[in-house]
């Protein structure tokens, strides 16, 4: 490597390194906006031969803000409420303080106050309070900022896709053909991980979440947002909270809503799962339950909220780089000795 290369990669390191600490802050909602974009890009196309690609772009962030963003802060607003009433539920009278305070004087010999150390330290609790307030307000402004910068990643994703492409396409140091497979091979993970998997899991967590406010299961709403994400990991599923649920029904003197409930989700959620899931994800890349599991466990570790669905997208991405070069690498060689020579 001559001096003048050595120069240049040395540039493009340190730019690439401020530009990813630019992004970094705002990770989540660049992912989300190259998620929905990649939704919404062939409704982009289709839209240009009647259209604009500015008016085309505009239509397609506005059906994004109606027909995902606002539908998950309506979600999310309902989760923290219900966790807000599972928090309230704890009774401070079952702690029972009187009969812990004479258990401690029995055992150790220290008469101990716990209420009077409780409001002792109310000021302390004060101010923390005072710091998590600031925190939210601060996380608020952040998240402000962040969907604002969403929509316009999205905006420009949309109306310069193809711009996008073509320069990805032109910068690829590979043939067109490699290119073709390469990108298709890509785009069949991508759909295989958003519908066959993702949409999947919504479809069963929303059905037997169904259940649950019909039957009147406390916080109904938490509980399907958690059906929801286990749906998303194979061999798991929803089972893990409605059986309880119906365990819960019994428990209280309903046996008749425990049946209901069990039998509505055994049923009903288990044909989705047998007869809905196959078809779908028949018709895209087959993606291993163990890559699914791993992705999504991963996924969330690394890069939050958005793991879910990008997690299993890297590592089927990276099952389909390797296809590719197993099917390409030989001749790529021959073909640069060739070129060499």
């Amino acid at each position: 490597m001559n001096l003048s290369r050595g120069y240049l990669l040395a540039l493009f390191l340190i730019f690439a390194y401020l530009s990813w600490q630019l992004v970094t802050p705002f990770v989540q909602y660049v992912l989300g906006a190259i998620l929905i974009a990649f939704v919404l890009y062939p409704l982009q196309g289709r839209l240009e031969n009647y259209v604009s690609s500015t008016v085309a772009a505009l239509a397609l962030v506005l059906l994004a803000v109606v027909g995902f963003i606002v539908p998950f802060v309506v979600v999310a607003v309902a989760v923290a409420d219900d966790v807000a009433n599972i928090l309230q539920s704890i009774d401070p009278e079952t702690l029972q303080l009187a009969e812990i305070e004479d258990r401690i004087a029995e055992e150790t010999g220290f008469d101990i106050d716990i209420t009077e150390q409780l409001a002792g330290s109310a000021e302390q609790i004060g101010t923390v309070l005072l710091e998590q307030t600031t925190a939210w307000f601060s996380a608020l402004t952040h998240a402000l900022i962040g969907l604002g910068l969403m929509l316009f990643v999205l905006y420009y994703l949309l109306k310069e896709g193809d711009a996008l492409i073509g320069w990805l396409r032109e910068m690829t140091p590979l043939p067109e053909d490699v290119q073709d497979d390469l990108y298709g091979e890509l785009n069949e993970v991508m759909w295989a991980v958003l519908a066959g998997h993702v949409l999947i899991a919504i479809i069963e967590g929303v059905i037997a979440g169904l259940a649950l406010f019909a039957t009147g299961i406390p916080n109904a709403a938490f509980w399907t947002f958690i059906m929801v994400i286990l749906s998303l990991v194979p061999l798991i599923g929803a089972p893990l909270v409605w059986i309880p649920a119906a365990i819960y029904l019994f428990a209280i003197g309903e046996p008749v809503l425990a049946v209901a409930l069990a039998v509505y989700s055994a049923i009903v959620v288990g044909v989705a799962d047998d007869y809905l899931r196959p078809i779908v994800v028949d018709q895209f890349a087959e993606i291993s339950p163990a890559v699914i599991i791993l992705g999504v466990l991963g996924g969330i570790y690394a890069f939050g909220i958005m793991g879910l669905f990008f997690g299993p997208v890297i590592l089927g991405a990276l099952l389909a780089v390797i296809d590719v070069i197993n099917d390409n690498y030989d001749r790529l060689g021959e073909e640069a000795r060739t070129a060499e020579n």
